[in-house]
């Protein structure tokens, strides 16, 4: 069965709304997946006016109302905006509304009434105008499921990436890289993967220095420090795991096909790879959210300025939309 993917929509007043109306105006999504829309019914409508669109909304209160017909857009309708929401302004009422559509998402996945959520962008400063005090989605989802461990996958149609640390300087990502973390995040890439119906992912964890540090040529032995122990762990359980590899070779023997996906130790050792390979194509993804939450999104923001002008491009959202169908939850 296709699984059921929930796409909210994120900050009204943004580009949000219009991208959805484009992406699920490819045919092709329907073949991948179950799409319904958690935002505003009016909201929507106005987005198909706006693009010209010659899509059908079909407004529903529940799961079980969806449609999932190509040429048709169903919508859980919260009801949360009024139907004037200035393009391209900051609005407590939109911010607030972003988070509402999340929250529902997360009620119906952890109901099993979805497999996957696909997150449209929303607005920080917005966001915490609404009430909400949260960095963004992935910090909402975390406390929303009550996870403490979880981590950010990349993920592309040659290439995935799952990360040990992201948003830190070099020096203190790789002084926060422990044994025990090198493991979780192991252990989350073959949980996803498998969740995903992979048999048996093999995963290659990159190293540090150059080289992997070759045994301890270069580096002060951080790989038989910080990653091998965790490595040795993941391996005991039966997890088909490989490395410390170079980081110099291990993305092309990715891409080749020897290894599904690859442990990366901070931020650009493994966004870089992700990004030559196609910006339009790459996917951020968290993985390790409680009751097995997938979260897929956009890598663009709520682009203010182009908002209601029907220039928003909706790559991004249908690359989104194809890894939250990949990686959902397979049901039988």
């Amino acid at each position: 069965m296709k699984p059921i993917i929930g796409i909210t929509m994120g900050d009204a007043a943004g580009v949000g709304p219009e991208i959805i109306v484009k992406a699920l105006g490819h045919r092709e999504v329907y073949a991948q997946c179950r799409p319904v829309v958690l935002g505003d019914a009016k909201i929507m409508k106005r987005a198909l006016s706006v693009t010209g669109s010659g899509l059908v909304l079909n407004p529903v209160h529940s799961i079980q109302e969806c449609r999932f017909e190509p040429g048709t857009i169903d919508c859980l309708d919260q009801n949360l905006l009024p139907e004037e929401l200035p393009f391209g302004q900051l609005s407590a009422a939109a911010g607030d509304a972003a988070f509402q559509f999340l929250k529902r998402s997360v009620e119906l996945a952890k109901a099993g009434e979805i497999q996957a959520i696909c997150t449209a962008p929303l607005n920080k400063e917005a966001l915490h105008m609404g009430g909400h005090r949260y960095p963004g989605h992935t910090e909402i989802l975390a406390d929303l499921t009550g996870t403490e461990d979880y981590s950010m996958m990349l993920s592309s149609p040659k290439l995935k990436v799952i990360h040990l640390t992201t948003h830190q300087g070099l020096l203190e990502a790789i002084q926060s890289i422990t044994p025990e973390r090198t493991y979780k995040v192991i252990a989350l890439a073959d949980e996803t993967l498998k969740r995903a119906g992979y048999a048996n992912p093999c995963i290659a964890v990159c190293g540090i220095n150059p080289h992997a540090g070759e045994k301890g040529l270069f580096g002060n032995g951080e790989e038989e420090k910080q990653l091998v122990p965790g490595v040795e762990k993941a391996r005991a359980e039966g997890i088909h795991v490989e490395g410390p590899l170079p980081g110099d070779t291990v993305f092309f023997r990715a891409v080749r096909g020897d290894f599904d996906i690859v442990v990366a130790c901070y931020h650009d050792q493994g966004h870089i790879p992700i990004k030559v390979l196609g910006l339009e194509e790459g996917v951020n993804i968290t993985v390790g959210l409680k009751g097995g939450v997938i979260r897929t999104s956009v890598d663009h923001g709520t682009a203010f300025d182009i908002a209601g002008q029907n220039k928003a491009d909706e790559a991004s959202l249908l690359a989104a939309i194809r890894s939250a169908a990949e990686l959902a939850p397979k049901r039988v």
